[in-house]
């Protein structure tokens, strides 16, 4: 599949087929990026519930082993919702 960045994309943003969100690009969109503590994880899942870019990427055993960077818009939920802080964010370096 040939993926889109947001120029792409068309004016207003309007969503002209629903369920298109995997065809674009769009971690290139935030200012903020969610840095994963592999070492902190107690695997409660909450990052993957709320994240609204499911931008969480989990193993074969369903353990949260990242962050997919090309689709997180660096919204800041992931890291708000995770008691044990095991996701921080960090400003994006360009």
């Amino acid at each position: 599949m040939d993926l889109k960045n947001s120029k792409d994309l068309p004016i207003g943003g309007y969503i002209t087929k629903p369920g298109n969100s995997l065809e674009f690009k769009t971690g290139v969109w935030r200012t903020y990026k969610p840095v994963f503590h592999s070492e902190k994880c107690v695997n409660c899942g909450l990052c993957t519930l709320y994240c609204p870019d499911d931008a969480i990427i989990r193993d074969e055993n369903n353990k949260v082993v990242g962050i997919n960077y090309e689709y997180c818009k660096g919204c800041g939920i992931c890291s708000n919702v995770c008691k044990v802080k095991a996701i921080t964010m960090e400003l994006e370096q360009k």
